[in-house]
């Protein structure tokens, strides 16, 4: 049986270590949080089967923080950490489904105890709904939130890939959430009780990532004082995520071709090569196989990393999501206002759904908690958002007086599809039927607008003059 992780979050640092020292004598694995808000962070990465939590703590509440872990995370179970003063608050906790309440100071054997129950409750709670997922064929895909067709599609291949060990590689613009579709995966597979490794390829000079990746040996080069493990190695039999696998040079694209052909690693300035098993999950906002015809990516390791791909649509393509974004996002920064703003004005939500989102949901979330931040009632309204957002600025689109350019449906509607095939055909033409062109003129990406060009069966004229075929 596996151990039961636990998180402490206790403003008061003496209280925080001196719980979670007893809790991990006591053979729990523990991780502790000095605030809610550090908390929602590191469940975020690693789920916890109890989370053990001070009622009363700056910003966020345990109470408000129980609130985000039912909805969120079900299986987690809460127990409260209450002065005598607050025990009522702690009762109607419970009734908000806490598993139970602890006053301060704490009885050693008693909070051990309710530790263990409530670990066993969530362990049974777990197998009950990945049982419950089986019988229905699905499987809950933790940080996933979306009801589009196009996301629904995404959510059924993780679904179908994450139990097995193949490399999958995710496409998408900056800001879609490819690192949490990654992430999804690794808690979905049997891999999921080891770490989540992850590098942003882009983040690093090329002169340092191969060290980060592979590690190397004591006396490797100048300044090398120890052996230092790399990614690679931290990794296995675990989950490795390459965020932006476009921008490693082509020398060291060659070293990991060769790790996930021989399963192997050699640390720099090392001698021998010793086996790994980690499983690839890499990503990238460009269209990786036009980086192998433009000669920027291998081909060999393009075919090695592009066993499964994932493309995920830009938020600009699926606004039937963005209400339920932004209510999310809501939630996880109320307490920034104490938990005074509850919701969003039709108006303000109008002006998100018609805003265009280049930075996607990343995007979304930034002005989510801004306007958190800024408003001064319960309702986030059109002058708590961003100007861009206010004004419904579009990359390309000219405004007048904070009016966007939009198509205005006729009163006795359209053929959407015959709509939306007469305007690719116009950005074809006018970019002289280069996709990346025509693309960028919709505001979509490469890969859904070629699938597009498909749907419709759309072809570049021939324009060349036939061969007279008369006799003179």
């Amino acid at each position: 049986m596996k151990q039961a992780t636990v998180l402490v979050v206790e403003d008061n640092e003496r209280e925080r270590l001196i719980t979670a020292e007893t809790l991990r004598e006591e053979g729990f694995v523990v991780e502790e949080a000095p605030s809610a808000k550090r908390a929602l962070e590191l469940i975020a990465l690693s789920q916890f089967d109890v989370v053990l939590t001070d009622l009363m703590m700056p910003g966020m509440s345990g109470e408000q923080l129980l609130l985000e872990l039912r909805q969120a995370y079900p299986a987690t179970q809460v127990v409260l950490l209450t002065a005598y003063g607050s025990i009522d608050s702690a009762v109607k906790a419970m009734k908000n489904g806490a598993f139970y309440y602890l006053t301060k100071p704490i009885d050693r054997e008693t909070l051990v105890m309710t530790v263990s129950k409530a670990a066993e409750l969530a362990n049974l709670q777990q197998e009950n709904m990945l049982l419950r997922s089986s019988l229905e064929g699905k499987l809950e895909v933790p940080g996933m939130i979306g009801q589009d067709p196009a996301f629904l599609e995404v959510i059924k291949v993780v679904r179908k890939v994450a139990p097995s060990n193949t490399t999958v590689l995710i496409e998408g613009e900056s800001g879609t959430g490819k690192e949490v579709i990654a992430r999804a995966i690794h808690k979905l597979s049997p891999r999921a009780q080891r770490p989540f490794v992850a590098i942003n390829c882009s983040a690093i000079p090329d002169s340092l990532i191969e060290n980060e990746l592979f590690g190397h040996e004591r006396g490797a080069f100048t300044g090398a004082t120890e052996r230092k493990i790399g990614l690679f190695e931290a990794a296995d039999r675990s989950t490795l995520f390459l965020d932006e696998i476009a921008d490693l040079g082509i020398g060291l694209q060659g070293k990991i071709l060769r790790v996930l052909q021989e399963k192997e690693i050699r640390r720099v300035g090392g001698n021998e090569s010793f086996p790994i098993d980690v499983r690839l999950i890499a990503a990238t906002n460009r269209d990786l196989a036009q980086e192998v015809a433009e000669g920027r990516f291998r081909q060999d390791l393009y075919y090695r990393v592009n066993v499964v791909q994932i493309v995920l649509p830009p938020l600009r393509e699926r606004r039937s999501d963005i209400p339920l974004l932004a209510n999310h996002f809501l939630r996880m920064f109320s307490h920034l206002s104490g938990g005074r703003v509850k919701e969003i004005s039709r108006e303000a939500m109008e002006a998100l759904l018609d805003y265009s989102w280049p930075g996607n949901i990343r995007q979304l979330e930034s002005a989510i908690e801004r306007a958190v931040l800024l408003c001064e009632g319960s309702t986030i309204t059109l002058a708590d958002l961003p100007n861009e957002v206010r004004e419904r600025k579009r990359p390309g689109v000219r405004t007048d007086r904070g009016r966007s350019d939009r198509y205005e449906l006729p009163p006795t509607g359209i053929n959407f599809e015959n709509f939306e095939r007469d305007l690719i055909l116009q950005a074809m033409d006018r970019s002289d039927w280069v996709i990346a062109k025509a693309a960028k003129l919709l505001g979509m990406s490469y890969r859904t607008l070629q699938y597009r060009l498909e749907k419709f069966g759309l072809k570049k004229p021939d324009t060349s003059v036939p061969q007279s075929t008369e006799k003179t």
